[in-house]
């Protein structure tokens, strides 16, 4: 089974108008896409009409959204940092999904002006972690005030971020095929 690919869905977080977060996805995307062993695909909520307030019955867009996670066999989520949090909309898009994310890993990918995300990621282990996901130990990290981010937002490749890139992508792919193989043996129960 080594050679099925994982299939990696990258989530972009955020959805403010001038956000930087389609940048660093699609960066960070890139780069997960030169791998062979993982098959790619980015969710950008930007692409979800979800609703203000959480309805009595799920809309197609969180119909979407769900079976999209459903689909994946992990996950990168690409989150910048406001407030020493991450973006509600965010936190309203992993509500939307909820027995789709058991037992599947989770890698992060976060920017912020100064700590490059670090709340953010601490922030959204926690949440993993009651959803029954497994939460990558490392994580990618960008500074938009380090000289390595051009005036997008897009980060430049150096030597240290593709090192983070690489260990928390063979972390996720670990993880995931044990994990898949795991669910397909015996269902995860809760």
């Amino acid at each position: 089974m080594r050679s099925e690919r994982l299939g990696v869905a990258v989530i972009i977080g955020s959805t403010r108008v001038g956000r930087v977060c389609d940048a660093v996805g699609a960066w960070f995307a890139e780069r997960a896409g030169q791998r062979d062993d993982l098959a790619v695909d980015v969710l950008d909520l930007a692409g979800y009409a979800f609703p203000a307030c959480y309805p009595q019955r799920p809309t197609p867009s969180m119909r979407r959204f769900a079976g999209a996670v459903g689909r994946a066999d992990a996950f990168v989520v690409v989150t910048p940092e406001y407030h020493r949090s991450f973006p509600a909309s965010l936190k309203q898009a992993v509500d939307f999904a909820y027995d789709e994310w058991r037992a599947k890993p989770v890698g992060i990918v976060s920017y912020g002006s100064g700590s490059a995300g670090h709340y953010a990621v601490e922030q959204l282990r926690t949440v993993f972690t009651a959803l029954h996901a497994v939460t990558m130990r490392d994580w990618v990290g960008v500074d938009l005030l380090g000289p390595a981010v051009d005036g997008h937002g897009r980060p430049h490749d150096t030597d240290d971020r593709l090192r983070a890139i690489g260990a928390m992508l063979d972390q996720l792919t670990w993880w995931g095929r044990t994990l898949r193989e795991g669910r397909r043996a015996q269902p995860y129960v809760s």
